[in-house]
């Protein structure tokens, strides 16, 4: 029960009516951008006794008592009215029959995870994509593999937790060292993330910040040597979804200073230049809010994501150091998602022509459950990679 948890909520959430329409797919314009046998026994019958006939002259005398025949043994086979319905072969006796094994729920779904795939070529992705139909079939049969509370044996846990069903896989989970004190545990909601090719640790994925981990989160950026961060969601879309956890100037968070050194307005996303500093060390790091991508739901087109995925491509922090990108939005599963499949999938139309959809999202889902939320976002993946696709260098027809 406990990794195949699944919020009643989620399920309503897939099936979601989608934001844009098919014929829209292909028709975007071109983007500017740098850098998809049943044994049936015989019956035997008793024959009838035939018919008494007696001569005149015993007509008056009575017959003697007639004797009861002597009960005949009968072999378990004739009982059965077959010579053949039952044959016992002595050599089996005291063999074992083999055991098979019963693959638990849990095994299901890490198997799913680990071995689906649905690669498709750049071509078959921008002229024969799979239909919406198809799309949202194949992603409903994705194991969504959710923490259930009860299996993540953490004291304190929910308070720390913006979505009591949003829960980091323990596996994967992000352990901070507390470089604040022992007294706090090594809690927060996050998940280290693999990247293009199975390379361990390339993202962080967690939820927006709440007012009480705040400290936590640039805890963790500390840590982990993070240069980059990549915001996707507003502050508030109705409630609150993130806490403003940077400061307008310069601020304290717990033992670590952060100030804003340069800020650049771009139409679909603003970038900020930050330092922290602890102690006597600083270090620099890069945040981009991209905030044009409601909760549940998706862009009104591609590209401004494309680009997104671009700004962070051609980004000096991205091969700065060797730490993880830090994604969030709200939960840290739906467009956070969203953005590094987006990202992987890139990389493999790049690299190898090909893109594997399904394997990413699997790959995702095993790291930190739920990541791709819903049938929308997963069918706007495949458009956005067919986008792509098409600015990539003409490749010959099949």
């Amino acid at each position: 029960v406990g990794a195949s948890f699944w919020p009643i909520q989620a399920r309503e959430q897939q099936r979601r009516t989608l934001s844009f329409r098919q014929t829209s797919w292909l028709n975007e314009p071109p983007l500017g951008l740098a850098p998809h046998p049943s044994m049936v026994q015989a019956c035997g019958g008793r024959s009838r006794a035939q018919p008494l006939t007696l001569s005149l002259g015993a007509a008056m005398t009575q017959p003697p008592p007639a004797k009861t025949p002597a009960k005949k043994h009968v072999r378990l086979q004739e009982r059965r009215g077959s010579n053949v319905a039952l044959m016992l072969d002595v050599r089996s006796l005291g063999a074992v029959e083999p055991i098979c094994s019963v693959n638990t729920p849990r095994e299901v779904t890490l198997h799913f995870l680990r071995t689906a795939g649905h690669p498709l070529t750049r071509w078959a992705l921008q002229h024969q994509p799979p239909s919406p139909k198809q799309l949202e079939e194949e992603f409903l049969k994705i194991p969504s593999n959710f923490v259930s509370p009860e299996d993540l044996d953490i004291p304190g846990h929910a308070s720390k937790d913006r979505y009591k069903t949003i829960l980091p896989n323990p596996q994967s989970r992000v352990c901070l060292g507390r470089a604040q004190s022992q007294e706090d545990g090594d809690y927060i909601n996050a998940n280290y993330i693999r990247g293009y090719d199975g390379k361990e640790k390339v993202y962080i994925a967690t939820q927006g910040p709440m007012p009480n981990t705040v400290s936590d989160f640039w805890e963790m950026v500390w840590q982990e040597e993070v240069s980059l961060i990549v915001m996707l969601t507003q502050l508030r879309e109705g409630k609150e979804k993130c806490v403003h956890y940077w400061p307008t100037e310069e601020e304290t968070y717990g033992p670590f200073q952060i100030r804003i050194q340069d800020m650049k307005e771009c139409p679909e996303y603003t970038v900020r230049q930050l330092t922290i500093q602890y102690r006597e060390e600083c270090r620099s790091v890069k945040h981009i809010l991209f905030s044009a991508w409601p909760d549940h739901q998706t862009p009104e087109s591609a590209g401004p994501l494309l680009r997104l995925v671009a700004e962070v491509e051609e980004s000096p922090e991205t091969a700065a150091r060797p730490g993880p990108i830090v994604v969030h939005c709200s939960a840290g599963i739906g467009r956070t998602g969203c953005f590094i499949a987006t990202r992987i999938g890139c990389q493999q139309l790049k690299a190898r022509g090909e893109v594997d959809i399904l394997g990413i999202v699997c790959q995702l889902r095993l790291d930190r459950g739920g990541m791709i939320q819903t049938a929308e976002q997963y069918q706007f993946l495949h458009h956005t990679l067919a986008l792509y696709a098409g600015q990539l260098p003409e490749e010959p027809s099949p």
